[in-house]
């Protein structure tokens, strides 16, 4: 079918999803999470067929952990789609309401964004994640993903609106495309997508967002700092660390530079260098870094890099606005952490860094739509739009406004005459 026409029948389901009520929705999410442990032999062996054809072409062993969807997947995407049943509908709350006058109530309604084209890379539990946070939410979805996963993709797409069908949501809510010209095809659909969402490298991100008149929801890049300040404890400023650069090294929220006040350098990065090290983590530091702990020297360009590799930029520095200074100049705005016991400095920290998601005394891999509660998410924003960190639900739906009236018109309104408004803020949710 040719794209533009896939993707009008799309748009045109996006509307009757969006009346769709939240218990369907709910039975809908069941019927998938069922459908995709029924058919969990299939999409095994559809996926071992991509990571031995990946193998085969000696892709990155980064790129093939985010390719592997095994049971293990499998259980993970099913408890999150679980959890995704469990909150609340996002669409049709009253976010707001006043009074014009008497008789002119006015409503802010949540409501869903319409048709989203989302293009991923190697990750099919992506597809899973965004396909059921856009049915949740009330929208449509046009999902492209790499061609590394095509085997994957496609069982998994089928098994989803197959299931989907099956519990009563609109035919063609959710398609997907599969030739890289879908990709070229997609960026001039401006007249059909509401919202483009990529997942990826940093370069094919920028590619889109580059490419493009559709509004784009997503981050470039994951350099994610710890900065370990001089009031922190040492034992749990090495356990943050280790975690935030190998719990799982090739995600954009795993740390890739080291930041560490001067005053606790000589105790702190031993420490952190050995266990680091027991990783298998490369280290890379400054001058004065390296004074401390034999390790290789950085680069310019290390400051600025997304490894997802087992790989940390260590650099010393003299005070927490150095510190601050550094992440905002050299950061992603994704994630960034301070290890400290003052609430003084920490406030200072949290106040200052320019990053969507800013922690304390935490791992930078809690930056997730999952941990937050949000049943998954669809990626990281870190845009200054309506949506910002871990988009889940929230970041899906938009509002409109409802103004219910009993035949007044503008002209009433106007001229010496005019009537006032009363603009009194009520309660109450809307309803006809």
């Amino acid at each position: 079918m040719d794209l533009t026409i896939l993707a009008q029948s799309a748009k045109k389901a996006s509307a009757r999803l969006s009346a769709v009520s939240a218990e369907k929705k709910n039975s809908a999410l069941k019927s998938i999470a069922q459908a995709l442990q029924q058919n969990a032999a299939k999409i095994i062996e559809a996926n071992k067929q991509d990571m031995d054809k990946a193998a085969n072409e000696n892709t990155p062993s980064a790129l093939l952990k985010r390719l592997k969807f095994d049971e293990n997947k499998i259980n993970d995407v099913c408890s999150g789609i679980e959890n995704l049943i469990n909150l609340d509908d996002p669409t049709g709350k009253t976010l707001y309401t006043i009074q014009l006058d008497k008789g002119l109530d006015l409503y802010k309604v949540s409501c869903p964004i319409g048709l989203i084209g989302v293009i991923f890379e190697s990750r099919p539990d992506v597809l899973v994640q965004i396909s059921t946070l856009c049915l949740k939410s009330g929208n449509a979805v046009l999902l492209k993903g790499g061609i590394e996963a095509a085997n994957t993709n496609q069982i998994l797409y089928e098994t989803i609106y197959d299931a989907s069908i099956k519990a009563g949501l609109p035919e063609n809510w959710i398609q997907l495309l599969q030739t890289r010209s879908d990709v070229e095809a997609m960026l001039g659909l401006d007249k059909c997508i509401d919202l483009l969402i990529p997942r990826g490298s940093n370069q094919f991100v920028r590619y889109i967002m580059d490419n493009t008149n559709i509004p784009v929801m997503g981050h470039a890049d994951g350099i994610c700092h710890v900065y370990v300040d001089n009031q922190a404890d040492i034992d749990m400023a090495v356990k943050i660390t280790v975690d935030a650069k190998t719990q799982y090294v090739a995600v954009c929220n795993a740390a890739e530079t080291l930041l560490v006040h001067k005053d606790i350098a000589e105790k702190f990065l031993p420490a952190v260098k050995t266990a680091l090290e027991t990783k298998g983590v490369e280290l890379r530091g400054c001058e004065k870094t390296r004074k401390i702990i034999d390790i290789k020297p950085a680069e310019e360009k290390d400051w600025s890099t997304e490894y997802l590799a087992e790989i940390l930029s260590i650099k010393t520095v003299d005070s927490i606005d150095e510190a601050i200074d550094h992440i905002n100049t050299y950061g992603s705005h994704h994630t960034d952490t301070i290890v400290t016991q003052s609430k003084t400095i920490a406030a200072e920290f949290m106040a200052l860094v320019d990053s969507a998601n800013v922690f304390l005394n935490v791992s930078t891999r809690f930056s997730d739509g999952y941990r937050y509660g949000l049943g998954a998410e669809v990626g990281i924003s870190t845009n200054k739009i309506h949506a910002r960190g871990p988009v889940g639900l929230e970041g899906l739906v938009i509002y409109k406004w409802k103004l219910l009236g009993s035949g007044q018109i503008v002209a009433d309104y106007t001229g010496p005459d005019a009537k006032p408004f009363t603009h009194k803020k009520i309660k109450g949710e809307f309803h006809l």
